[in-house]
């Protein structure tokens, strides 16, 4: 990677990880709203520390190295800048694993969005499907048999990733369901500053699971994905002390965060099957998906104050 790659990379590292930390956010501000003002400084600086090193380093780091296990964690560490024929063969061989693994939870975590999740309609067609939701897992069930019926053609381990990424998807929306159910416990000025800090750590890693899978289409490097979702994390975590009222009436950020999901994990999974990507793409294409809405949630607030 020359330099202009790794700003390029790192921002749009840490773009992606503010538009898709929105939700995050806006449980956390809530939540804060009802602590003390000591315990939310606490939150707000200690909590990002374990937000960033703790969830957005060591997870991805884990990763690298659980789909490298013959390469020592130093080696993991720093694979992607390693002049090490062997340890260059290992990333090569393991990488379409990680990739067709994490793509088609990023599809998935797509389609949930928009067959189940409620939204507001920003593009032609979304209100149409959000009625049928019910043919959700209809749709994700032949898109994963299609998937796993091509990777096998290539490699059973391949196919097997692919299953891998619908299971981890599945588990961690059960997580991320009963947290955001839980929210209304936490609301509850009866309970502790430290229980609701605890469980807002909880819930971080769980909204950061998406993150941090959706950033191995940027790069494989654990250090730059550190750097970049820990700026992303930093800025979110400002959003969420003064914000986020701000930050809510641009009421289409979401959907772009949801539409550079899709365009993240299809490059993904060409990059599993072996297309050539352009380092660039990702990063360029999760600007101009998420650009666009920002365009058109500005447009719709101009509009309603005028």
């Amino acid at each position: 990677m020359n330099l202009f790659n790794i700003i390029l990379t790192t921002a749009g590292l840490g773009l992606f990880e503010i538009i898709n930390s929105i939700d995050n956010a806006i449980i956390n501000a809530e939540v804060l709203s009802t602590m003390s003002p000591r315990m939310r400084r606490w939150f707000l600086i200690w909590g990002l520390f374990l937000a960033v090193f703790l969830v957005r380093g060591l997870l991805p780091w884990l990763i690298v190295w659980a789909v490298n296990p013959a390469l020592g964690p130093i080696e993991a560490l720093t694979a992607t800048f390693s002049n090490d024929p062997r340890v260059l063969q290992a990333v090569a061989t393991s990488s379409p694993l990680l990739l067709m693994a994490a793509g088609t939870f990023l599809i998935f975590l797509f389609f949930h969005w928009l067959f189940l999740e409620p939204k507001n309609f920003g593009l032609w067609g979304e209100r149409f499907i959000y009625r049928n939701g019910v043919w959700f897992y209809a749709v994700v069930s032949i898109l994963l048999a299609i998937i796993v019926w091509h990777a096998l053609a290539i490699n059973s381990l391949l196919a097997f990733a692919a299953v891998v990424g619908s299971t981890v998807f599945f588990i961690t929306h059960g997580f991320k369901q009963n947290a955001e159910t839980d929210e209304k416990k936490l609301l509850d000025q009866s309970r502790s500053d430290v229980s609701k800090i605890l469980y807002l750590e909880v819930i971080d890693a769980s909204f950061s699971i998406d993150g941090v899978l959706g950033a191995f289409a940027f790069t494989l490097s654990v250090p730059l994905i550190l750097v970049g979702n820990g700026l992303g994390a930093w800025v979110v975590r400002q959003v969420t002390i003064g914000n986020i009222d701000k930050i809510k009436k641009y009421q289409f950020l979401k959907n772009g965060a949801m539409y550079s999901i899709l365009f993240l994990g299809l490059i993904m999974l060409a990059d599993g099957f072996g297309a050539h990507i352009p380092s660039w793409l990702s990063p360029v294409t999760t600007f101009v998906v998420v650009g666009y809405f920002w365009l058109k949630s500005k447009r719709i607030l101009m509009l309603s104050s005028s």
